[in-house]
């Protein structure tokens, strides 16, 4: 049997383009076969049975930004189809929930034991300012639904917020749900991303915070910065090895989330204060990886994730095989 006959074909959902190559070079390598579901605009009847095979949801809370206005309600009806045909899916309907929402992200990593920032979701610009002055110190304002760092700005006092909701550079984000967090200030300029992918410990990497917020580690991000389908992140010295590794304990607070919560793939950002002190406040499940630094430090973060998927497999059958004899 060839090292590719036995191996499911993999549906990947998406809906930018410029993220796929690292992910499909590694599939390949790994010997399974590809089919690209673009998810912007489509049809989709219930009564439709889903083509066999594992379906990888790529599908990013930033869409938006993109102008893909539909892909993210589009891609929750999608995998709820599948999954009713019992589909196997990487970071289905739980995964998909948790990563569109921020509030939702803080509230089980509390669940789990992690410390976050103070948080609070709110609507409404007499709420926001409402809630934004029982703030003791500097917060920020993110989008409840984002990615990139979008909507991250910084404030100091109630004034300065309400200044920013009046203007015209407000931008209340996809569905206008806007998310007041305790600002963190690190002694140093950068945050921590953990990468995690089936229950194991990828890579950790800093990423420098001195140019901004919007932190998109994928190479697609740091190229042509004005395209629209890319993040507008700068400059390849962003990002850096972190010396986070699988033996932290944070590091397997994160995986005992990810199992509990089915997500499968994540990377998970936290900073720390002068004390010392780790905050967790982000969940990425549409993750991607920068090859520049992977090089560096000897990890291809895709290659991983497709190893993890053809090991997954391969115990299943083995699994299967047990139970058949």
């Amino acid at each position: 049997m060839s090292h590719t006959s036995f191996l499911p074909t993999v549906h990947i959902l998406y809906e930018n383009p410029a993220w796929l190559p690292p992910l499909v070079s590694a599939l390949e390598a790994e010997g399974f076969p590809i089919r690209l579901v673009e998810l912007d605009q489509g049809i989709l009847d219930p009564s439709a049975t889903p083509e066999e095979g594992i379906w990888i949801n790529r599908i990013s809370p930033s869409s938006h930004t993109r102008g893909h206005n539909d892909s993210v309600g589009l891609a929750r009806e999608v995998l709820f189809w599948l999954e009713s045909h019992g589909r196997r899916v990487i970071n289905g309907s739980q995964a998909f929930e948790l990563e569109v929402s921020k509030f939702r992200q803080d509230r089980l990593l509390q669940k789990h034991g992690i410390r976050t920032p103070k948080t609070v979701l709110v609507v409404g610009r007499d709420q926001a300012l409402e809630e934004a002055g029982r703030f003791d110190g500097p917060f920020i304002t993110k989008h409840n639904q984002g990615g990139k760092g979008l909507g991250i700005q910084l404030f100091r006092d109630v004034e300065g917020l309400a200044n920013y909701l009046d203007s015209d550079s407000f931008d209340p984000g996809p569905n206008r749900q806007l998310i007041l967090q305790e600002y963190i200030r690190p002694p140093q300029s950068f945050i921590t991303r953990v990468e995690v992918a089936f229950g194991k410990f990828v890579l950790a990497m800093r990423s420098s915070t001195e140019e901004g917020f919007e932190l998109c580690p994928s190479d697609a991000c740091q190229v042509q910065p004005k395209r629209p389908d890319v993040c507008p992140a700068d400059g390849g010295s962003k990002f850096s090895a972190s010396p986070v590794d699988a033996d932290d304990p944070l590091v397997a607070s994160y995986i005992s989330l990810c199992k509990s919560e089915g997500v499968d793939v994540a990377g998970i950002e936290f900073v720390e204060d002068a004390e010392g002190n780790r905050y967790t406040y982000d969940i990425n499940g549409t993750t991607n990886f920068n090859q520049v630094l992977g090089r560096e430090i000897g990890v291809d973060g895709m290659r991983e994730i497709a190893r993890g998927l053809r090991s997954e497999v391969l115990r299943e059958r083995r699994l299967r095989a047990r139970v058949a004899s």
